[in-house]
């Protein structure tokens, strides 16, 4: 992982430029069969982008993990847990190939200082950027260990933090779960598949 850290007491301020993740999809597959690594539903064949003009979240960790596509295939990610999350000016976007040619989804929500709100949020991502603060951050503990309930796998690298508020948000990724994702006025809409959210 790369980023750029500006220490203060009790909290850093972090720039995320990427997530590449670090660990083999060897050892993560073992991972996933031994129960480790969270993994609850197959994934489409498609990345998808998530964008927002600013996150705001409460009980934060992220580490390595896997998602399985419906053919078998592993895909290395990194997992982002958030406990409660507020997005403000929320997008998704996805594009796949159709018989009537190439087709987007569209899905726009939390507009109007109104942001769309989502319980014990769990991203399957491959790429993050933004402006990124965190309160009581912890980086380089165990991944088993971490300070929400959905944890890695004993001896992977992970990080966590009380809060996190990230600005800018632009993120690509295979998999998003809650257990409760509210999205204020939701506006969905078909496209040419060239419209993203950034």
């Amino acid at each position: 992982m790369t980023f750029r850290t500006f220490a203060r007491s009790h909290r850093g301020r972090i720039i995320l430029t990427a997530i590449p993740v670090a660990a083999a999809v060897t050892v993560l597959t073992a991972g996933v069969a031994q129960g480790a690594v969270p993994v609850s539903f197959a994934v489409s064949g498609s990345q998808f982008q998530i964008g927002a003009s600013q996150l705001d979240g409460s009980g934060f960790s992220q580490y390595s993990g896997v998602a399985k596509d419906a053919k078998g295939a592993y895909h290395p990610v990194a997992i982002a847990n958030i406990k409660s999350a507020k997005l403000y000016d929320l997008c998704q976007a996805v594009s796949a190939v159709t018989p009537l040619g190439k087709v987007g989804v569209r899905i726009t929500a939390g507009g109007g200082g109104n942001p769309a709100t989502a319980s014990d949020l769990q991203i399957g991502m491959t790429g993050l950027k933004g402006d990124a603060s965190f309160g009581n951050i912890r980086i380089g503990v165990d991944a088993s260990t971490v300070n929400t309930s959905a944890k890695g796998s004993v001896g992977d690298f992970a990080q966590d933090a009380d809060t996190v508020n990230i600005k800018g948000v632009e993120q690509t990724a295979w998999s998003t779960q809650a257990s409760v994702f509210t999205l204020t006025g939701m506006q969905l809409q078909l496209t040419d598949g060239s419209k993203g959210c950034f």
